[in-house]
């Protein structure tokens, strides 16, 4: 069955950006939550205990009906946060600048890094309520050897990219627990904040990963 995993830094390695608060309840209470209603919904169909979440996910009309919308949002919601950790990292270990691989990935697909983080920023803040905002690779896009291309992308609720076809790069929570407590209902300074956190060695991983 699925379990919560660890963070790679304690809850105030974050501060003051994200504050260890908001980061203890995020990680110990809501995606606790998310994974302790998907173990509930997956014993129900012992079939499936032993099946990658990326692959539920991808294919939902396989999932049995009476376990699918649980599936969708609580899986969703274990899968995002499972990636979202890992894209953040105390600012003295996120690597500074972009990796070259990213960089230029980015500065191609959207005309440059600050280019990019507009573009990023812009998809964070206008998510109607809940949801995320994604960097991601498109495998289905374009043709021959130039075949796949980053994208950004907003999906609501806990819809993951793995439901889509895409391949996460990078992930950002604007649900509001992710940031109340600290920003109320100020969301583009959360997402301002946010830059300085990300973990770029990370994102680079995922996008070196993602685009074979």
């Amino acid at each position: 069955m699925f379990s919560l995993p660890k963070i790679d830094y304690p809850y105030e390695a974050l501060e003051p950006y994200i504050d260890m608060k908001t980061m203890e309840l995020h990680h110990t209470k809501h995606h606790q939550t998310y994974v302790d209603k998907l173990n509930e919904a997956i014993g129900k169909h012992a079939e499936l205990a032993d099946k990658p979440l990326e692959d539920l996910l991808k294919d939902l009309s396989a999932v049995p009906e009476d376990i699918r919308t649980a599936v969708r949002n609580h899986g969703g919601g274990h899968y995002n946060h499972s990636l979202f950790w890992g894209y953040m990292a105390p600012k003295e270990d996120d690597g500074g600048a972009m990796p070259d691989g990213i960089g230029r990935a980015v500065s191609d697909a959207f005309g440059g890094a600050d280019q990019f983080r507009q573009q990023f920023a812009d998809a964070a803040a206008k998510v109607f309520g809940s949801g995320w905002a994604w960097l991601v690779f498109d495998p289905s896009a374009g043709s021959g050897q130039a075949r796949g291309q980053l994208k950004i992308v907003s999906l609501p609720n806990q819809d993951a990219p793995a439901m889509f076809g895409w391949k996460p790069v990078l992930g950002l929570d604007v649900w509001e627990h992710a940031y109340y407590l600290k920003y109320q209902n100020k969301r583009p300074d959360y997402i301002a904040a946010w830059w300085n956190v990300v973990n770029w060695k990370k994102a680079e991983e995922m996008y070196e990963r993602n685009k074979a």
